[in-house]
């Protein structure tokens, strides 16, 4: 049945490749950005992926008047909230632009939705709210334990959508938290646009290859793993965005709130994802060995059983095509957009 959605963050990584899912599903789609960390040109290309228009406003997610105007302008049936500031390190250095950013958007977005009688929203948060676990698999009724501001900043985002739906049974709220998110569109068009230092290991090993950096660092290879280095959950940015979708559909379906975690299950080492991007790609990565960062897990990945049950959604793109996807961008756009 076509809906009409708003993305907010929607020309990011993961809200472009949602939007693309949206519109193949259907949807009518209204993209708000400020393009503080994302470019212009996305827009191009979400456009002829899906094979049709959709609405545009630039316009920072804090700003409650644009928010009315869209709001008033199209009929809204649910929000995807990707927008937010997303870097850890950076967080750490600038706390207070953090929790500005990431709480001041979440709760401008909630109550502009409460004016305008729109109360289902998909919220993008993140394994991060997990921080160093004792245990993996990580189910959803794992610890929370963050570790950093930006781990902070989504876990106080959920609590406020938990506190909100608890107080009024109209919300419903559907908290995706993922793993790490990799890879492009198969058309190699659509990607991860790091501006700067890249956040994740894929646009490192891409730029190793590609030539843009000598080496691969990866930090620590004394980590209790089966070959020493970190492992992590990795998900294809394609396979996430069927997940919100699949959320969405819940939000309608069932009338209820739900919290699940989007990973494939299955913890990859750093090694061996550089090593399969070798392998898959035929070129090269070379790797040094430095010491652990500070903060950094020893290993995180999902048990992915309630995003099966309750969503009806599973992972189903492999490492192999994640490397061969993100080479794909990597080598079709070098400079990004």
């Amino acid at each position: 049945m076509q809906k009409t959605i708003l993305i907010t963050g929607g020309a990011g990584y993961i809200g472009s490749h949602t939007a693309v899912e949206l519109m193949n599903a259907g949807h009518h789609v209204v993209i708000v950005d400020n393009l503080c960390n994302s470019s212009a040109k996305v827009l191009d290309r979400i456009e002829a992926l899906a094979g049709k228009n959709f609405s545009f406003v630039q316009a920072d997610v804090r700003d409650s008047a644009a928010l009315d105007q869209i709001f008033q302008a199209h009929p809204i049936e649910g929000v995807i909230h990707f927008a937010g500031l997303k870097a850890v390190g950076e967080s750490v250095a600038q706390p207070v632009r953090y929790f500005d950013n990431n709480l001041g958007s979440t709760l401008t977005l909630l109550q502009a939705m409460d004016r305008a009688n729109v109360r289902r929203i998909v919220f993008s948060s993140s394994a991060t709210v997990y921080g160093d676990p004792a245990q993996v698999p990580i189910t959803e009724s794992s610890p929370l334990q963050v570790t950093n501001p930006y781990g902070r900043t989504k876990l106080m985002c959920e609590d406020i959508l938990r506190d909100l739906q608890a107080s009024d049974p109209r919300w419903h709220v559907a908290i995706l938290r993922y793993f790490n998110p990799v890879g492009a569109h198969i058309s190699g068009t659509m990607g991860e646009h790091p501006n700067g230092i890249p956040n994740n290991l894929m646009p490192f090993i891409t730029q190793v290859a590609v030539g843009k950096r000598e080496f691969l660092s990866i930090f620590g290879n004394d980590y209790p793993t089966p070959d020493g280095t970190g492992v992590r959950d990795y998900i294809h940015v394609v396979d996430l965005a069927l997940g919100h979708l699949a959320a969405l559909r819940y939000l309608q379906d069932k009338q209820a709130s739900i919290t699940v975690n989007l990973g494939t299950g299955r913890g990859v080492s750093v090694k061996e994802l550089a090593d399969t991007f070798a392998q898959v790609t035929g070129v090269p990565v070379p790797y040094q060995y430095v010491a652990r960062r500070p903060g950094d897990v020893a290993a995180c990945y999902a048990d992915t059983r309630l995003a099966q049950e309750a969503l009806g959604w599973k992972a189903e793109l492999g490492v192999d095509r994640m490397c061969a996807d993100a080479w794909r961008w990597q080598s079709q756009n070098p400079n990004g957009y």
